[in-house]
């Protein structure tokens, strides 16, 4: 009862389609994570190492075998050890799929105007400024990091949280539930070996904290007076303050929230 399929003296179900389904899409969805990262290239190696256990065991190299099998017995802590960032990301990202954050009622649009436009002001000014959107992802643990506000978001406390002289303007601000919840916030740096030596820290704080998150970080900065937008552990160009607007629209309305329809 529920075979599938008759190969032979073996039935295959449905639910064994499932599960090998199942399992393929972990192993994708972990390889995506891990991709152009250190972890990716242990990976590799731990795969070579692999190559020549099963080489030693085959062609009965009795010392090499017994090495490298004392070393895989223990295969479950050195993932944990090794990819432990990558899992932690993996885990938060299956969570994030079943979080559920409670709308706000402050209207989203006029704060995304806000933030475009003191962007723009910052990026004329060359002014550097990091800006984390909270989405479905909890950022409690890097707001408690920085200075508490909780105040209403407007272009000129931004711009004056990141002028050169405020005692705020090298962390980031945090922007949760349509207000500024936290300033002068630490980020973590990306692990990611394969980003161009040009890129400065604030690009890569955003993409750290990206890939461990679904915040939505906007990068100015103050060598190129250029913005740019984190997203997903990646990097966007922006070309103008309508391209982030409709880009930050299309995001936080992906993270549950409403924001009223754009009429410029």
């Amino acid at each position: 009862m529920g075979y599938l399929f008759d190969v032979g003296s073996y039935y295959i179900r449905v639910w064994d389609i499932l599960d090998v389904l199942i399992v393929a899409y972990i192993i994708y969805r972990s390889l995506l994570l891990m991709r152009g990262t250190l972890a990716f290239q242990i990976l590799l190696g731990l795969s070579l190492l692999f190559i020549v256990f099963k080489g030693a065991e085959v062609y009965q190299l009795a010392t090499l075998h017994q090495l490298l099998r004392q070393f895989w017995q223990s295969w479950v802590i050195l993932i944990i050890v090794l990819f432990q960032p990558e899992v932690r990301r993996v885990l938060a990202q299956f969570g994030r799929q079943w979080s559920w954050r409670s709308g706000t009622k402050t209207e989203t649009h006029p704060v995304i105007n806000a933030v475009v436009n003191a962007a723009e002001t910052m990026a004329s000014q060359r002014t550097g400024a990091l800006i984390v959107w909270e989405r479905k992802t909890g950022l409690a643990n890097f707001k408690e990091m920085g200075i508490p506000l909780d105040a209403t978001v407007s272009s000129d406390l931004i711009l004056s949280i990141f002028q050169s002289k405020s005692p705020l303007h090298d962390g980031a601000v945090i922007i949760s539930d349509n207000r500024i919840a936290s300033a002068g916030c630490f980020l973590p740096l990306t692990r990611n070996p394969l980003l161009a030596r040009s890129m400065g820290t604030r690009h890569r704080a955003a993409i750290g904290l990206t890939e461990d998150t679904d915040a939505a970080v906007i990068v100015v900065s103050e060598e190129r007076g250029t913005i740019s937008l984190a997203i997903d552990g990646n990097i966007e160009k922006i070309t103008d303050a309508k391209s982030l607007k409709n880009r930050l629209i299309s995001l936080i309305a992906k993270s549950g929230k409403n924001p009223e329809k754009d009429v410029l």
